[in-house]
């Protein structure tokens, strides 16, 4: 059977509770979380100079050798351990301007080390000398006067609060010359020394005192965005102090660059490559070490990331067979360029600067074969309202277009026009280089090449419908429109369009300029257009010499001028991989760092012992005040009714069972009538 429990218990179970808490609170949480200083462990006050410093130690070190003392080995530990510190200019200063003590650990080895031992035997000094040293050119330490010029400046500012006597910070700086040539172009660098209270003092930490400390003591990094004009406005690195992970932070958090993501041998194919814009150059990094993508590389996959996309791999030897197999790579590190289905991958290999990445990604930013798109149109010259690739100045340009439905047919058209104008190329390059080029029958095609008014690209039938309906009239069956748009088969059809600009046209137009109506709707390109589809076999040579022709004929036979209105490109949707919102955090004001970010602080307030017992006070006084009033207002609710009610007459004990005498009482409005002789009376 269960034990019962008492009912006071019950009652004040609230109070019990509460001055339960409070005195757990006071009597192990406090003493764990506010230790004795080492001015305490001394004996002297807070702050206390130098100069009693070392008189305390004396007073104490003098007891220490009486042959009456027997003190712990650990509390010598202690007092010489805070002697050794407060006696050090550099060292006093950390801890009396923001508690930073940067040598606990070596108090704590010592207190292990020799807790059995005699004092005698303590190796002496405990502190070991470990200053900062700065002699590097690299590191630009900031003034209150440089800090406020430097957040005015459109870059992003990353500080490293440091201490001269900090041992940490002494190993810190080799990491911090890393992450400075790794942000190099991304972001400025820069330090600050804690002696510097003033400009410190806007990176410490306050807590329930008020008083300005950091957390984990020193390094500490905090980053201003290029936005970022206030002193207040920072952002406090979260993490371990990393190269690697500070880097990341930096480049994701405050730049706001994208990341580049690693796949596996299993993902690459569907997740990346399949999943990629088709019009995309797929880069791809292999990498030995697994480290994130660097800034430089980061920022280049933002700028590029409308015509090109990038992916990491992790290079493991079990798999080198693999990629030496799909892309002919080797080793790490390496980058392979893929521009187009069919396309020989470029590999090169070994590490490379910035600098020659940017130059790698100029060359190979777009693919061999590229693709006709709203934001490429005019660039590649397959545009009537614009002009061919040679300037304003040529009247007739041509345009190669295979237009289909992304798929494997499509992949094959491609490839087969690529080879094409790669053909054309080597032509020109023979030609330029005095070599007598046999094939007569491509000579038109590829001197309009040379000569910049001849472009091969490729159409997304899929996607551009209307354009694709337009080009190819009425038989557009297989090529135009998605998928189940009549048929399921696909076809990708090949055709070129003559381009053609006429000065007289455009003179007379120019004259028009009033009419608004005509103006407003638009209703004539500024380029003629001409189509030919292409009939033959699919055949490098063959598809040449039709292009030729067309050429040929399109340049010397008179074309009688008109315009038509062309459908618009649908414009392609952005990519959405590389938007990411930045914020910038207030130091210390918002709601969510005042409650629940710095929650642990709070829970080490010394007033909440204090809150709890008197709690448990008012709950009691409460409780106690509720139960008084109750049994007051019990005993008056009895008290009316004893009152009231009428007492019982005393029955006789006589043998007839009556009352020995009843006594009839007089009604109060009763009168006495006096009795007269008289008979009408």
């Amino acid at each position: 059977m269960a034990m019962e429990i008492p009912a006071e218990v019950r009652r004040y179970w609230l109070p019990i509770l509460l001055f339960t808490a409070g005195f757990l609170f006071q009597l192990l949480v406090l003493p764990r979380h506010f230790p004795p200083s080492h001015y305490d462990a001394l004996g002297i006050e807070r702050f206390a100079p130098v100069e009693r410093v070392v008189e305390a130690y004396e007073r104490l070190s003098k007891e220490w050798l009486s042959e009456m003392s027997h003190q712990p080995t650990v509390d010598i530990i202690k007092i010489r351990y805070a002697y050794e510190l407060l006696t050090n200019p550099i060292l006093k200063r950390d801890y009396d301007l923001f508690g930073l003590d940067e040598h606990a650990a070596v108090l704590e080895r010592a207190k292990e080390q020799y807790q059995k031992e005699h004092f005698l035997k303590i190796d002496l000094p405990l502190l070991k000398e470990s200053l900062v040293s700065l002699n590097d050119d690299t590191f630009s330490v900031l003034t209150h006067e440089s800090f406020m010029s430097a957040i005015a400046e459109e870059y992003p500012l990353i500080i490293l609060v440091y201490s001269k006597g900090s041992p940490r910070c002494a190993q810190f700086m080799e990491y911090w010359k890393q992450i400075g040539i790794r942000l190099d172009g991304i972001a400025k660098t820069a330090m600050v020394e804690v002696g510097d209270s003033q400009l410190a003092g806007y990176f410490a930490e306050k807590g329930f005192s008020k008083l300005p400390h950091f957390r984990n003591g020193v390094p500490v990094l905090v980053a201003y965005p290029a936005n970022c004009r206030s002193p207040f406005c920072y952002m406090r690195y979260p993490g371990g102090l990393s190269v690697d992970s500070v880097v990341d932070w930096v480049a994701t958090s405050v730049v706001g660059l994208p990341r580049i993501l690693y796949y596996s041998k299993e993902a690459l194919g569907p997740q990346f490559i399949g999943k990629s814009g088709h019009h995309k150059v797929k880069v791809i990094f292999f990498s030995s070490t697994g480290e994130r993508a660097a800034p430089f590389l980061r920022q280049a996959a933002r700028e590029h990331s409308s015509y090109a996309s990038f992916a990491f791999v992790l290079w493991r030897e079990d798999e080198s067979q693999i990629w030496w197999n799909s892309f002919e790579v080797e080793s790490a590190p390496a980058i392979v360029f893929l521009k187009g289905p069919g396309t020989k991958p470029i590999v090169h290999h070994g590490t490379f600067s910035k600098l020659e990445f940017t130059e790698m990604m100029e060359e190979h930013k777009h693919q061999e074969l590229r693709q006709l798109r709203s934001d490429t149109s005019l660039e590649l010259g397959c545009d009537a309202r614009g002009h061919s690739r040679a300037g304003n100045d040529v009247a007739i340009w041509y345009c190669v277009i295979v237009a289909g439905r992304p798929g494997v047919e499509l992949s094959k058209k491609r490839h087969i026009l690529r080879k094409a104008q790669d053909q054309l190329i080597g032509a020109v390059d023979r030609s330029s280089t005095g070599n007598v080029d046999n094939s007569v029958d491509i000579s038109s095609a590829a001197t309009a090449l040379k000569d910049e008014r001849l472009t091969f690209v490729w159409l997304d039938g899929d996607i551009q419908k209307q354009i694709c309906a337009f080009y190819l009239a009425t038989d557009y069956s297989g090529a135009c429109g998605p998928r189940g748009f009549g048929d399921d088969d696909d076809k990708s059809e090949l055709f070129i369009v003559r381009f053609q600009r006429n000065a007289t046209y455009e003179a007379l137009k120019a004259e028009k300029k009033n009419n608004l109506v005509e103006a407003l709707q638009g209703q004539h390109a500024d380029a003629s257009q001409l189509v030919a589809r292409y009939k033959g076999p699919d055949e490098t040579q063959e598809i040449n010499k039709w292009i030729s022709q067309i050429i040929k004929d399109g340049d010397t036979r008179e074309i009688p001028y008109f315009t038509s209105k062309v459908p618009d490109l649908v414009p392609e949707e952005t990519s959405k991989e590389w938007l990411s919102s930045k914020r910038i955090h207030s130091a210390g004001k918002s709601l969510k760092q005042k409650i629940g970010f710095h929650f642990q602080d709070y829970l080490t307030d010394p007033r909440i012992g204090s809150t709890l017992l008197m709690c448990g006070c008012i709950s009691f006084g409460i409780i106690l005040l509720r139960n008084n009033k109750s049994t007051q207002n019990t005993q008056q609710e009895k008290a009316p009714k004893d009152k009231n009610k009428r007492p019982r007459p005393k029955l006789s004990t006589s043998l007839f069972g009556q009352p020995e005498s009843v006594a009839d009482v007089e009604p109060k409005d009763a009168r006495q009538w006096e009795m007269s002789d008289s008979d009408s009376d």
